[in-house]
């Protein structure tokens, strides 16, 4: 069976995806429980995948037999193996976190959330592993349509904040459709072994650089790269908050991950980075991203819109360092989207548990929280301490090979802007720390004769997803220099130095 992993990790959670939902009419306890079994099935054919890749090369899979440009084909190599395992295991730690807050919130609902959190996590899978063009569309509005129900689930303005984002992601996909299209009038294939193959000699052809600018633009509103990140901030703030945990963690993440497969495997290293013209650019448009979201998140009142606008600074972080084009700066870049990944799984879910308990995120409700939730102000402040770049934790490494790559191409404004967004991090959480842990309680006096503050932690069955995240933080960044050469140098071609 293990030689059709690559097509179980999409049809399995699909399928299963179908079963919830139908189980939600008759039976809504037994969701929870089906959900949770598919994903750590899911998380095991992963890791077994990336295993064999790692052991024994990249992996070919054609679905049905039928061989490519006919058939659809599935692939596993350096590049996609490790972003699925961290794609099947951020989906399954945040499942874990979420079984009290859906029981509580929306009870009713609980079929279709998870049956949605299988759909959306099956989208995403398919997008890592599909090596056909047309298919990742398909697999993108598999994911897509799905967040934008899980993200609308909510109360309040969450239901238009999802309104907003169907718009801008309608308009990402449509993009990127688009140019697929214009990939499909010139090379006459789908398959993008084949299309890799038939672009080279088509390189002066205008049509290829529109088809290229098409995809790029579409994959930018739907990474939220500023200027076109404005569905993010109140999505992901107005969202209920375990869904939020898991869209935030993953969906920039896997668009950066296509971004960065589309340039390097789709089209070559000299195509993307020289013969297109637009390196130079894209890299001063990542700068402006990170400074920019980095300020604005100063700006914020309430914790998830600050997390929200320090994602649209990652983002800035990627891209930025994808664009520079040398190898010490590409394998940041591929770094930090494992990295990041579980950053913000482990600050989104410590904001859930905050929002459970507190049934609010605004800075001024988090005095005497240090008291109240120690555990779980202490994950978050390991979450915060990885992505202000703290060694040994996993930031510290990707931005050390971010700025490397920096230094090498002699770009110190991209430099400059990573180490700006660090101490503007540090701002950001330690005025989180200040309020959470030195500013009296309500009721004080103002002479520290302050009311006693009961322990009030969030459930054991969500703190210790929590926790777990946390604890990866400290493994990943003990081996990223593993990750970084024993996996991701095989991922990036030869041509780039």
């Amino acid at each position: 069976m293990t030689e059709h992993f690559p097509a179980l990790i999409v049809v399995g959670p699909l399928l299963a995806g179908l079963l919830i939902a139908a189980a939600g009419w008759f039976n809504r306890k037994a969701c929870f429980p089906m959900a949770g079994l598919t994903l750590l099935w899911v998380l095991w054919m992963c890791i077994g995948l990336t295993l064999r890749v790692v052991t024994s090369g990249s992996i070919d899979y054609h679905l049905g037999g039928w061989a490519p440009p006919w058939g659809i084909a599935y692939r596993v190599d350096f590049l996609n193996g490790i972003v699925l395992v961290v794609v099947a295991l951020v989906a399954f730690l945040n499942l874990l976190a979420s079984w009290n807050s859906v029981e509580r919130e929306m009870a009713d609902k609980a079929g279709a959330f998870y049956s949605l959190y299988v759909l959306f996590t099956t989208g995403l899978l398919g997008m890592v592993v599909t090596a056909d063009a047309f298919n990742l569309y398909v697999l993108l509005e598999i994911a897509s349509l799905t967040a934008y129900a899980l993200l609308g689930m909510g109360d309040g303005r969450s239901a238009l904040s999802g309104l907003h984002y169907v718009f801008m992601g309608t308009i990402g996909a449509s993009f990127y459709l688009l140019g697929v299209g214009y990939i499909y009038l010139v090379t006459g294939t789908l398959n993008m072994a084949d299309i890799a193959a038939r672009l080279p000699a088509l390189y002066s052809n205008g049509t290829v650089l529109l088809a290229f600018i098409l995809c790029m633009t579409g994959l930018f509103i739907k990474m939220a790269l500023l200027p076109l990140h404005m569905w993010l901030p109140n999505a992901y703030a107005n969202a209920p908050s375990l869904s939020a945990s898991l869209i935030a963690p993953l969906t920039t993440k896997v668009m950066l991950y296509v971004m960065i497969r589309i340039g390097l495997n789709l089209f070559s290293p000299s195509f993307t980075f020289e013969i297109s013209g637009l390196a130079p650019a894209m890299v001063w448009v990542a700068v402006i991203a990170i400074v920019a979201g980095s300020v604005m998140a100063l700006f914020q009142k309430r914790l998830k819109r600050m997390l929200a606008y320090i994602v649209v600074a990652e983002v800035g972080y990627m891209v930025g360092g994808f664009w520079l084009g040398n190898r010490a700066a590409v394998t940041g870049a591929i770094l930090h989207i494992v990295n990041d990944a579980m950053m913000t799984l482990c600050v989104f879910l410590a904001a859930a548990l905050i929002v459970h308990r507190l049934r609010t995120d605004n800075f001024s409700d988090l005095k005497g929280l240090f008291r109240k939730m120690p555990f779980t102000m202490a994950a978050f402040v390991v979450g915060g301490l990885s992505i202000i770049g703290v060694p040994p934790l996993c930031g510290f490494f990707s931005k050390w090979y971010l700025i490397s790559g920096g230094i090498i191409a002699g770009h110190y404004g991209f430099v400059a802007a990573l180490l700006l967004s660090s101490l503007i991090n540090a701002v950001l959480f330690f005025r989180i720390i200040e309020i959470g842990y030195f500013e009296p309680l309500p009721g004080s006096d103002g002479h520290h004769h302050e009311p006693p503050a009961k322990m009030d932690e969030a459930p054991l069955g969500m703190l210790v997803p929590l926790w777990a995240a946390a604890g990866l933080l400290l493994v990943l960044g003990v081996y990223s220099g593993d990750i970084a050469t024993r996996i991701i140098q095989f991922a990036i071609p030869e041509a780039i130095l």
